[in-house]
């Protein structure tokens, strides 16, 4: 057996453990007293003089597409709800003025309902087509509606060709403008763009670049104070051929939860997403079928005594997980006691998905395609972290009846939100190589099935992934209303895994590919 490292060493080491940032112009204490009080500029936005009437359609949506593109919107929830709302309720009862003649407006009010988990018909864009059903040649030479309506047509369910017709339209027209166009899920950083619009207003950007600053501050603590948390469980663990990769999963983890509220949900999902890469990477590149066999009943077994019938080098492995979870459940108040059940539940059934993707790489099985998608997805460990991340929101948000919905067998947006985790993954490790022992991704599977090309079969995935988006934005719209909170944050892991595997990148398994994510996210000054 191979004890060697199976992956290259963490480009980070111990940086963000000794890491102090440079002292800021402002104290804490003042930006947060500053950021108050452009909050409340802020909010008299939304509002006409009288201080009661919400502004129009056109400015509500603008202001709150702003917010939310700059990261402001969870200090407006309530606003922002009562903006969406009115929006809504405008267009139902007159559709005629509601971006009647204003693509841009009636784009980004369709994308925002949308976004917001309120059906809009693709009706609304009627508008702009032509007796033919096109869209308007007129419209070609305005980049800001062309762009509006290009990340509106993000929002598809399946089966909209209006959309599918307005997404070639507008990347045939912006990119004869413009070049290359990123996708609008994987945009990473808005603040620096806003700030050279010509139109950019100057609460909007300070109060965003403050919220920068504090936010920096709470990462960089929780990233220190993690990555000595991993330093200890690393070392303990001592299983050299696993990912060393906290920096990357935290960055993961800021970018599908980034409120302030939520520091508890960011810690537990980095966590357990360290402690299960240790199992899947046992699984995957080092165990032997025997070794996995027992590593799989132990954890079946949760308890301490299992620990005898594995072999030496697994069991800090096991009594390092066991431990660490008992921590987890010191962080829950005793209300919130009841979660740890789905928590151990869920990570039981990671552990019985890896086993089967070992079973099948020793056995030489070669499942059908169908076969690889429903476990392959579920392998990618999406669902067992999303339950996780949930663990740490408040009661308001994680009830029982979210920990029920987000079980197996699991929702459909679940299951969606894993499978663009699955593909987009399987993608960069087809065009990057993977470790020979690693069960064959769906890439490899489909040429297989279909004695496809391997640029026809990263096609064909690609497009599958596009079609899970809109089985995602379908099921987000049609849950039940308690339960969105929840969805979103399947719908957030969906649009980080876009950044983490952008155009082919693996930025987790090769940390490199992350580091000017990093850098951006936790080093690069941000002006006052």
């Amino acid at each position: 057996m191979d004890a060697g490292a199976a992956f290259a060493p963490s480009v980070w080491g111990d940086f963000f453990v000794t890491y102090v940032p440079p002292p800021t112009q402002r104290s804490e204490e003042w930006i947060r007293e500053r950021a108050e009080q452009l909050k409340r500029l802020v909010h008299r936005m939304f509002f006409l003089e009288d201080g009661e009437a919400v502004v129009g359609v056109a400015k509500a949506v603008a202001l709150v597409d702003t917010l939310e593109r700059l990261g402001l919107d969870s200090l407006f929830r309530d606003d922002i709800a009562v903006a969406i709302s009115h929006a809504h309720l405008a267009g139902e009862e007159w559709p005629e003025y509601v971006g009647y003649d204003d693509l841009h407006v009636a784009a980004t009010r369709f994308r925002l309902l949308r976004q917001h988990g309120i059906w809009v018909s693709t009706g609304v864009l009627d508008k702009f087509r032509d007796g033919t059903g096109s869209f308007s040649a007129s419209l070609s030479s305005d980049p800001r509606a062309l762009l509006s309506l290009y990340h509106a047509a993000h929002m598809a369910v399946p089966g909209e060709a209006t959309l599918d017709d307005a997404i070639a339209f507008a990347r045939r027209h912006l990119e004869t403008m413009n070049g290359e166009l990123q996708s609008p899920v994987a945009e990473q950083r808005y603040l620096p763009e806003y700030a050279q619009e010509e139109t950019h207003d100057g609460t909007l950007l300070e109060l965003a670049r403050l919220k920068s600053h504090i936010m920096r501050s709470i990462h960089l603590r929780e990233l220190k104070a993690l990555s000595l948390w991993w330093r200890d469980v690393y070392n303990a663990v001592n299983l050299k051929y696993c990912r060393d990769r906290m920096v990357e999963v935290y960055l993961w983890s800021c970018g599908m939860i980034p409120e302030e509220e939520h520091s508890r949900a960011r810690l537990l999902f980095a966590k357990t997403f360290g402690i299960v890469s240790f199992l899947d990477d046992t699984f995957d590149v080092h165990a032997t079928i025997e070794e996995c066999h027992s590593l799989n009943e132990a954890f079946q077994r949760w308890d301490e005594s299992a620990v005898s019938a594995l072999p030496e080098y697994l069991c800090m492995l096991y009594i390092k997980t066991l431990s660490n979870f008992k921590e987890f459940e010191d962080l829950l108040e005793p209300q919130e006691k009841y979660r740890m059940s789905y928590a151990k539940k869920a990570y039981q059934l990671q552990s019985e998905y890896y086993m089967q993707e070992a079973q099948w790489t020793n056995d030489k099985y070669e499942p059908s395609f169908e076969e690889h998608v429903e476990l392959s997805g579920m392998s990618t460990g999406l669902p067992m972290l999303n339950l996780m991340a949930l663990m740490g929101y408040d009661g308001t948000i994680a009830t029982q009846e979210v920990f029920e919905w987000m079980s197996v067998p699991v929702p459909d947006a679940v299951r969606a939100g894993a499978l663009i985790g699955r593909f987009l993954n399987d993608i960069s490790s087809y065009k990057l190589g993977k470790n020979k022992k690693d069960v064959g991704s769906t890439v490899e599977c489909y040429k297989l099935e279909k004695g496809s090309t391997g640029e026809e079969a990263v096609a064909a995935i690609a497009a599958m992934n596009e079609h899970m988006w809109r089985v995602l934005n379908q099921t987000y719209m049609e849950v039940d209303r308690a339960l969105l909170p929840a969805a979103q944050l399947v719908v957030s892991i969906a649009r980080t895994c876009e950044v983490i595997y952008l155009r082919g990148r693996d930025g987790y398994t090769f940390g490199s590919h992350a580091k000017d994510l990093v850098k951006a996210l936790f080093l690069d000054p941000i002006p006052l």
